[in-house]
């Protein structure tokens, strides 16, 4: 479970944050940028936060924080992002080294949370966030990184 110091009591604020990233007056790739980086850089055990943006039947990696990571092309119904964008629902994995879905970037990786980011029933993208830290992630953090993907649909939507 999460920190006690970690525990996105600190949520509302961080959602304004958000909210006033999305408003500048610069590409959406940058908002989504600086997006990626205030999460990793303001919760601590978030040790790799991505996005991951839908191109026809794969996840292409967009901006993210941590280690470089060798999946930048996940298929659709591979990994838990694959998973993850195919149900078209948000997936946590307490300990990743027991889900035969995981496809490791990190050997320090222990838990994961992925959060599909929706335009209606179409999935646009997602937030993909791994913590080197078993059973990080609760409902306090699936709640929190849902309002995050649905600021982040309009930025996404086809126009």
């Amino acid at each position: 479970m999460p920190d006690s110091d970690d525990n996105l009591l600190m949520a509302p604020n961080l959602l304004n944050e958000i909210d006033q990233i999305i408003q500048q007056p610069i590409s959406p790739q940058a908002r989504l940028d600086e997006i990626v980086a205030l999460l990793f850089n303001r919760i601590s055990r978030y040790t790799w936060v991505g996005i991951y943006l839908m191109d026809g039947d794969h996840l292409v990696l967009g901006p993210f924080r941590g280690k470089p990571s060798p999946h930048t092309r996940i298929p659709l119904n591979h990994g838990i992002c694959g998973a993850a964008a195919s149900q078209k629902q948000t997936i946590i994995v307490p300990d990743v080294t027991v889900d035969p879905r995981f496809l490791a970037c990190s050997l320090e990786t222990r838990s994961e949370i992925v959060v599909p980011i929706m335009d209606g029933e179409t999935c646009l993208g997602e937030i993909d966030i791994d913590s080197d830290k078993p059973d990080a992630f609760d409902e306090s953090d699936r709640q929190f990184l849902e309002a995050v993907a649905n600021r982040l649909a309009p930025l996404l939507a086809p126009r």
